[in-house]
């Protein structure tokens, strides 16, 4: 199964798990200088943290149907987050949203809550949600089912890397909420399956990275086939020129909700991991997932096969590990995740596909085994550890 992937050029016996820089020297440079400075920072922050964040609402106060609310106490959610205690009220009111946050903040909740109140009291509102990954579309259907339960609320999930005939058919059974990759979005309105002037309730999630993959012309395509009368709901991590753009002709008199704080968040300890023999790195690497704390730990590589490849040895080695990348089937990407978030494996390695949206519990460390090619990327990749107010570790590896 894995023949398919080949060697890179620059590959060798003695060099296997070597890699050479993903970014110019300079960047690779400015990113240690700031993890140095970060960590540096986290050593003497604890006399000066900011005060806690104090919610001006609570999930029972919402002026939503009483079902959605045990379906949120289901949940074990406690207290809104910053993001979900002012974009619920407003998007409740029928208000566009801005929202700007780091990953983890809760804001698939914020969008999700008043779009299912508002679809339970009238079931001719129609939602699209579009998202940059197949595995966030999944993460977001997933959590929409929590929420629904017991309403009687369809959706469906519109992706690549699986077959096209279920989600056909599940677009056939008009469902309330259609959740999708712009890719096989664009593909099921040109083969006029979906319409998209018919969804008055339209959400932009992760923005910032369809623009940086390459999907603002489609974002702008579709965004030109919406109803004008409609409810738009955008979330973005950064706001660029590009992602401006869109802004400018997806919300009307739009609420801007900005969490966003500090490009890092203050409980993940980052550190450096120098590498001083390129052919002992998986060694090296070795050497601090044996120990016990590494207890839940996403790897970031920068190819598939240099990902794959590195999954393979670490198995031969005794650990629980798997693989996700795009050589990957998206059911064979779905299994792995499934058991990195059941703890049937510990260690889970991942090109940057998996550095967005993701939400997986109790991760306790990121290692950036490959470079990052930005500190956009960077950011992203570590936010999969220190979510939901706990501790987190990220690792970088420099050589």
């Amino acid at each position: 199964m894995y023949r398919r992937f080949s060697a890179p050029r620059t590959y060798n016996r003695r060099t296997s798990f070597s890699r050479r820089p993903s970014f110019a020297p300079s960047v690779g440079t400015e990113l240690i200088r700031v993890i140095t400075a970060a960590k540096t920072s986290k050593d003497t922050q604890d006399a000066a943290e900011a005060p806690s964040f104090v919610p001006q609402h609570k999930f029972e106060d919402f002026p939503i149907c009483d079902l959605l609310k045990r379906n949120i106490v289901s949940r074990n959610y406690s207290e809104p987050t910053p993001i979900q205690d002012v974009s619920i009220p407003a998007a409740l009111e029928g208000r566009d949203i801005i929202g700007i946050a780091n990953t983890g903040t809760g804001k698939t909740a914020a969008f999700l809550i008043p779009l299912v109140n508002k679809v339970f009291k009238d079931r001719s509102q129609k939602v699209l949600i579009i998202t940059p990954t197949r595995e966030l579309a999944l993460q977001i259907d997933n959590e929409l089912h929590q929420f629904c339960r017991g309403m009687g609320i369809l959706s469906t999930l519109c992706v690549g890397g699986v077959s096209s005939y279920q989600q056909k058919r599940g677009l056939r059974l008009n469902p309330n909420f259609v959740i999708g990759t712009p890719g096989r979005i664009k593909d099921f309105i040109g083969q006029k399956v979906l319409y998209p002037g018919q969804y008055k309730n339209v959400v932009l999630d992760e923005t910032d990275r369809m623009v940086d993959t390459g999907f603002i012309n489609d974002i702008k395509f579709f965004i030109s086939l919406l109803p004008r009368d409609r409810q738009s709901l955008f979330f973005s991590a950064t706001v660029s020129g590009k992602v401006k753009e869109i802004i400018e002709t997806f919300v009307s008199n739009p609420l801007t909700v900005s969490v966003k704080q500090k490009d890092t968040l203050q409980n993940i300890e980052q550190d450096i991991v120098k590498v001083a023999d390129r052919s002992k790195k998986v060694d090296q690497l070795q050497g601090l997932l044996v120990k016990e704390s590494f207890s839940k730990v996403l790897i970031f590589g920068r190819t598939k096969w240099g990902v794959e490849k590195l999954a393979i040895e670490l198995v031969r080695r005794g650990f629980k590990a798997g693989a996700i990348h795009g050589n990957k089937r998206q059911s064979q990407r779905q299994h792995t995740l499934d058991q990195f978030k059941r703890s049937e494996i510990t260690i889970l390695l991942a090109t940057d596909v998996a550095s967005r949206g993701l939400d997986i519990s109790d991760v306790s460390h990121v290692i950036n085994y490959d470079m990052p090619a930005s500190y956009d990327d960077y950011i992203h990749r570590i936010g999969r550890t220190g979510r939901a107010g706990k501790n987190g570790v990220a690792l970088t590896f420099v050589e």
